[in-house]
C-alpha cells in the first residue's frame, strides 16, 4: 500500500512527493484513525483525503458548506480521471435524485455534500446502502462558536456519523483555527484519538500590507494600475460599497465584476464564472464570495474595508497565491471600518436559534476578535508576526516581507514617554479615549482638551516632541502590552492595564519599533515572472483554448505554476512533460501532445 500511495500521488495528482503534514494525515486516515489537519490555504488539504479515498474500498463523503469548492474540486477530479459528485442546493431535486441513484450504484469514489443535506431521506438511504469508508469535514472550524463562521448544522454531523452501519474514519480540516477552536473541533465532532497535524499558518509567498490612505479609491486605482493583467479580489464590507467600487472601476477601464448576496443567484453564478474563467480580471465582492473558491492564480487580495476578525482576514487574504506564486495582501484602513463592524455585530440577527446566554457569549467573542483585528490594522510591529502570534505560533520579530518591516524603521526607547502616558491615563481614567489622550499629551488646545481641563494635568504636553502618529502608535503599543486597557463602552475610553504598576514603579523599560518620520518609497509590487515570458504567454493561450473545449476554468487544466515550470524546463517529450509539477497520468495523456507541440514550435 505504501508504494500505491506514492504512485497515486505521482500518477493522479502529478506531485513528486508529499508536502509538510500531508503524509501523516493520509496515513492516519488510511489506517482507519481519525485525523485533524490545520493547514493554511494552498497547503494541499484536499490531497489528504482525496488520496486515501482512492485507496480505501468504499465511498468517501466530504462534508462542506462551500458550493463553489464542491463544483471546482469535482471538476478537477474528473480532469484527473476520478469519478466524483456533489449534492447541494445548487442542484435541482431531479439532479439530486440522479446523483444519489448513481452513488447507490457505486459510480463515485468521492461525494461532496452540504451538511444540511445529511438528514434528508434520499441521503439517509445512500448512507445505509453504500459502504462509507471515510467521512471528511471541510471548513471544520464552522462547528465551533469560537470560530468566525459558526454554523449550527455542523453540530449535527456526529449524529449522522453515529447512525451509519459502521463508524468510518473521520477527518476534519481547516485553514484557520486557534487552540480553542481546535479543541472544539475535536470535542464537538467526537473525534476518537485523532492524529493532529498543525503545519503552521505562515505563507512566505504572501506580502502583507496595511495602508491608511486619505482617498481609498485612488489608492486602489493606483494599486491596480501597477499590476496590469493580474487577477485579484477586492473585498468590501457592504453591498453598496461593492456596487460603487465595481462601477467606478469599470468606468475607469478595468475588467471588473461584482458579487454579493443581494444579486440574483443567476447573476452571482455568471459573475463568479467570469472571474474563474479569466473573462474578468477583478472581482469586487463582500465576504459572501470566495469560501472554497479554488482559483489558483489570484495574485492579489485587497481589503477595501477592514473585516471583523483576523480569522476572516487571514482566510480571505489567503485566497491569493494558492499555487505558491508571490502575491499581495493589502488592507486599506480607516477608523470608520471599526465602527461599521461594531454596528454589524450589534445588528446581527442570523443566530436566532441560539438561547440569549449563548448569543451574549457569541457577541462578546465577536467584539474581542474585532479588537484584535483593529490592533493588526494599527500596529507598527511586523504584521506577519502579529497574526502568527494570534494563531499560537512564536514567530521572529521581523519577516522583511510586510509593509511595516519594509519601512525604514528604528527601535526607539520610549520608557519615560510611556510612564507619562500611563500616569496621565491613571489620573484621567475612563474620561479620555486614545485620540483625545494623544492630543492632550502632545499639548493640543482643541476644544475637548480645554473643556475637560486636561491642560491642567501635569503631563499635558509632555509628549510634544513626538508626532501625532508616533504618540498614537505608542498608546496602541501600551494597550497591546497591557500597560493600558481599553474600556469598550458606548464611548471607548482608556484605563490602566494589569502591567501598569510595574512600569510606573520603574521596573520596566519600553522600546517600540517606529517608522522614521520620512515615509519611504512604496514597496515594489510583488511579481511572479516566468522564466520565458513569450513561451509562458503562448502556453496560457493554449490553456484557455483547452479550458473552453472541456468547459472548465483554466487553472483546472494547469496552474500558472505548472506553466512557469514548462516555460523554464521546455520539455521535449512525454517523459519530460510528465515530470512537471501537477501533471498526472490522465492530464499528460489528455493535454501533453498539445503543449509539447507549442513548446516545440517555439523552440
Amino acid at each position: 500500500m505504501t508504494q500505491d500511495k506514492y504512485e497515486l500521488l505521482r500518477d493522479v495528482f502529478g506531485y513528486p512527493g508529499f508536502r509538510p503534514g500531508q503524509e501523516a494525515l493520509t496515513d492516519a486516515l488510511l489506517s482507519g484513525r481519525d485525523a485533524l489537519g490545520v493547514m493554511p490555504t494552498g497547503a494541499g488539504k484536499s490531497v489528504c483525503y482525496q488520496l486515501p479515498a482512492l485507496l480505501l474500498p468504499g465511498v468517501t463523503l466530504v462534508i462542506s458548506p462551500l458550493i463553489s469548492l464542491m463544483r471546482d474540486q469535482v471538476n478537477a477530479l474528473i480532469q484527473m480521471g476520478v469519478r466524483g459528485a456533489y449534492i447541494n442546493s445548487a442542484l435541482s431535486e431531479r439532479q439530486c435524485r440522479k446523483a444519489l441513484d448513481n452513488a447507490c450504484q457505486g459510480m463515485y469514489k468521492i461525494i461532496y455534500v452540504a451538511p444540511e443535506r445529511l438528514p434528508t431521506p434520499g441521503f439517509q438511504r445512500l448512507a445505509q446502502e453504500v459502504e462509507i469508508s471515510m467521512v471528511c469535514v471541510d471548513e471544520a472550524h464552522c462547528v465551533s462558536q469560537w470560530g468566525q463562521d459558526f454554523r449550527p448544522s455542523y453540530l449535527k454531523i456526529p449524529e449522522f456519523i453515529a447512525g451509519l452501519p459502521r463508524r468510518p474514519a473521520v477527518g476534519a480540516f481547516t485553514a484557520t483555527a486557534t487552540r480553542q477552536v481546535r479543541e472544539d473541533i475535536a470535542a464537538l465532532l467526537e473525534l476518537e484519538d485523532p492524529e493532529v497535524v498543525v503545519t503552521g499558518f505562515d505563507r512566505p509567498n504572501l506580502y502583507f500590507g496595511v495602508e491608511r490612505p486619505k482617498d481609498k479609491y485612488q489608492a486602489l486605482r493606483e494599486f491596480l494600475l501597477n499590476r496590469p493583467d493580474r487577477p485579484g479580489i477586492v473585498y468590501c464590507l457592504a453591498r453598496k460599497t461593492v456596487e460603487e467600487i465595481c462601477g467606478r472601476l469599470c468606468s475607469d477601464g478595468f475588467s471588473a465584476t461584482r458579487y454579493h448576496a443581494g444579486l440574483e443567484a443567476e447573476e452571482r453564478q455568471r459573475n463568479q464564472d467570469d472571474f474563474l474563467y479569466d473573462r474578468r480580471r477583478i472581482m469586487v465582492a463582500t465576504n459572501a464570495f470566495g469560501m472554497g473558491i479554488d482559483k489558483s492564480n489570484v495574485s492579489f487580495v485587497v481589503h477595501y474595508n477592514m473585516p471583523k476578525d483576523l480569522e476572516s482576514y487571514y482566510q480571505e487574504a489567503g485566497r491569493a497565491g494558492r499555487d505558491g506564486s508571490p502575491a499581495d495582501c493589502v488592507l486599506l484602513y480607516n477608523g470608520r471600518d471599526v465602527r461599521v463592524n461594531q454596528y454589524l455585530i450589534n445588528q446581527e440577527e442570523d443566530k436566532q436559534e441560539l438561547d440569549p446566554e449563548t448569543k451574549a457569549s457569541l457577541r462578546q467573542r465577536q467584539e474581542e476578535r474585532l479588537h484584535r483585528m483593529t490592533i493588526y490594522a494599527t500596529t507598527l510591529e511586523c504584521l506577519r508576526s502579529n497574526f502568527l502570534r494570534y494563531f499560537g505560533e512564536t514567530p521572529p520579530r521581523s519577516c522583511n516581507h510586510c509593509s511595516n518591516c519594509l519601512y525604514r524603521s528604528e527601535m526607539v526607547d520610549l520608557t519615560q514617554e510611556a510612564r507619562s502616558a500611563c500616569a496621565f491615563v491613571g489620573r484621567n481614567r475612563s474620561r479620555v479615549g486614545l485620540h483625545l489622550a494623544a492630543a492632550a499629551l502632545r499639548g493640543s488646545k482643541e476644544n475637548r482638551v480645554v473643556r475637560l481641563r486636561l491642560t491642567a494635568d501635569s503631563d499635558y504636553g509632555s509628549l510634544g516632541h513626538l508626532s501625532l502618529e508616533r504618540t498614537e502608535a505608542l498608546l496602541r503599543e501600551l494597550i497591546e502590552r497591557n500597560y493600558l486597557a481599553r474600556d469598550d463602552g458606548e464611548y471607548p475610553t482608556l484605563t490602566l492595564g494589569s502591567e501598569a504598576r510595574e512600569l510606573l514603579s520603574g521596573g520596566d523599560r519600553v522600546q517600540v519599533n517606529l517608522p522614521k518620520e520620512m515615509k519611504p518609497d512604496k514597496p515594489v509590487p510583488t511579481e511572479a515572472l516566468p522564466a520565458d515570458p513569450e513561451l509562458f504567454r503562448a502556453l496560457k493561450e493554449l490553456r484557455m483554448t483547452l479550458a473552453r473545449k472541456y468547459g472548465v476554468p483554466p487553472f483546472v487544466v494547469f496552474t500558472d505554476t505548472a506553466l512557469r515550470e514548462m516555460s523554464a524546463q521546455k520539455p521535449r517529450d512525454m517523459q519530460g512533460f510528465g515530470r512537471i509539477t501537477g501533471v498526472g497520468e490522465v492530464k499528460s495523456q489528455r493535454y501533453g501532445k498539445a503543449f509539447l507541440e507549442v513548446i516545440a514550435e517555439y523552440l
